[in-house]
């Protein structure tokens, strides 16, 4: 399969515009988690790229904020429709270097498309609106932006900050994933092709902990934005708050799912599983928990395992592969690490808990059960292709169990019960809900965390506000 493929791009950084491919701070192989095989070489940002990019930040910030909304929103509009037209193209890279199946890499790019257009026309929109009889208010670019995205939806995530960004009027330097760069090389690079000016948008890669010390505590930065683990955003923000930058934090989750005996029980069940073994279960939102009333609680159940079981794993370039490999080493490390040691702790594995062949970072998808509130599954995010499942009789006890956990991202209901979707809804602790749906993302809707998971929100018109600050006109 391998001389099939299509050939992988060369990598580079982009300062203000320009491509540089070889740079004096090393380099880092970039591998295809199918096969484990190297495919690339990606250049690292140092201390002299980081300046670079600042200063041609810090030059088009007014130019960039002094064009009009409706001109920023043609270039984003333009941005958005050259990405549909690449999708293909970019679709391979993202199976490439991140394993997820085509189709499903395929519609990360369209969405991702979707969601920048819209930005465009919500900022025209904000920039529109204010005043009463008292004054004016005034909405105003933040400034210069630092943007810092993670592997797992390498096209959507950088999407969306940068769009947010660039519409509200803030040039952006963006730090992207090394798991997974010619995704967002591509997107910058549709920026650029929109017409976007020169150092308005820039783009890194490298030492993670290197790059965000030096951006945040650079003058020229006046807003972060992360989207990452929960010990690595709480780390950003002391840097952060030393310089009394504000950030927008889009951490981790571990998503509950309540499932009362009024819910049908096979259909929930294939929806569940679906919907967690999605990028093998490598989603901030990926439903974790599953408390399940007991009535239908033993169907549920056969049906999710069965789900799990007919899942056809394998390179995500082959039209039957429905669940890919994780993204690297260190997840299917970790996920091991994770089962083990909640077998230790008396949980049981239903179906799963192995490692698939001795090539690619395949693992089985995994479903536990008999897993206690002090087993470790239960305290830390698996980020993987694995779930536990339980019973519950009471509805006040199923409520207390979802929240009884450091994160608050996520969580989801199936029920045909009016007044017991508004109790649960009210009492879930999280920052969006999905009821009798998988789906809590949209352009339009804002989406972030509470808790353990965050603060801030991107998506609909409150994300566009993070990246403008007020100023109120009394006359």
């Amino acid at each position: 399969m391998t001389s099939d493929l299509p050939r992988y791009p060369q990598l580079g950084l982009c300062i203000a515009g320009e491509w540089h491919h070889r740079t004096g701070s090393g380099t880092s192989d970039v591998i295809d988690p199918a096969t484990e095989e190297v495919i690339g070489q990606l250049p690292h940002a140092g201390p002299h790229e980081l300046d670079a990019m600042l200063a041609a930040a810090a030059t088009a910030l007014p130019v960039w904020r002094a064009q009009a909304p409706a001109s920023r929103g043609a270039i984003l509009r333009e941005a958005a429709r050259l990405l549909r037209a690449r999708a293909d193209t970019i679709a391979a890279m993202m199976t490439r270097e991140q394993g997820r199946p085509l189709a499903d890499s395929k519609g990360e790019v369209l969405r991702a498309a979707d969601l920048i257009a819209w930005n465009a026309g919500a900022a025209e929109e904000l920039f529109a609106q204010g005043g009463s009889d008292h004054g004016v208010v005034r909405w105003e670019p933040i400034g210069v932006v630092a943007a810092i995205t993670p592997w797992n939806v390498p096209v959507f995530s950088p999407a969306r900050k940068v769009s947010m960004a660039l519409a509200a009027g803030c040039p952006c330097i963006l730090k992207a994933s090394e798991d997974a760069p010619a995704c967002a090389a591509a997107l910058v690079q549709a920026f650029i092709d929109a017409g976007l000016p020169q150092g308005v948008l820039s783009l890194a890669f490298g030492a993670p902990d290197l790059i965000s010390r030096h951006l945040i505590a650079s003058p020229v930065v006046r807003k972060i934005t992360f989207t990452g683990a929960t010990t690595i955003g709480k780390h950003l923000a002391v840097l952060a708050g030393d310089k009394m930058k504000p950030m927008t934090m889009e951490l981790g989750g571990h998503a509950p799912v309540i499932v009362l005996a009024d819910a049908d029980p096979v259909a929930a069940g294939n929806a569940a599983a679906a919907a967690k073994f999605r990028n093998a279960g490598q989603i901030c939102t990926s439903p974790t928990r599953f408390y399940v009333q007991a009535a239908i609680h033993g169907a549920f159940l056969d049906a999710f395992v069965a789900s799990a079981e007919h899942l056809k794993l394998g390179n995500g370039f082959e039209p039957s592969t429905q669940m890919g490999p994780l993204a690297n080493a260190r997840r299917l490390s970790a996920i091991d690490d994770l089962v083990k040691r909640a077998v230790r702790h008396g949980a049981r594995v239903a179906t799963g808990g192995t490692r698939l062949g001795a090539r690619g970072y395949f693992f089985r998808p995994t479903v536990l059960t008999d897993v206690a509130g002090d087993n470790p599954f239960m305290r830390e995010e698996p980020f993987g292709p694995l779930a536990s499942i339980a019973p519950f009789a009471d509805v006040d006890d199923a409520i207390a169990r979802a929240n009884d956990n450091d994160a608050g991202l996520a969580a989801y209901l199936f029920t045909r019960d009016a007044d017991k979707r508004e109790r649960i809804v009210s009492a879930l602790q999280c920052g969006v809900i999905g009821v009798n749906s998988f789906i809590v993302s949209s352009p339009k809707l804002p989406f972030g965390g509470i808790k353990d998971s965050g603060y801030g929100r991107e998506g609909g018109y409150e994300g566009i506000r993070a990246f403008l600050v007020s100023k109120a006109v009394v006359q």
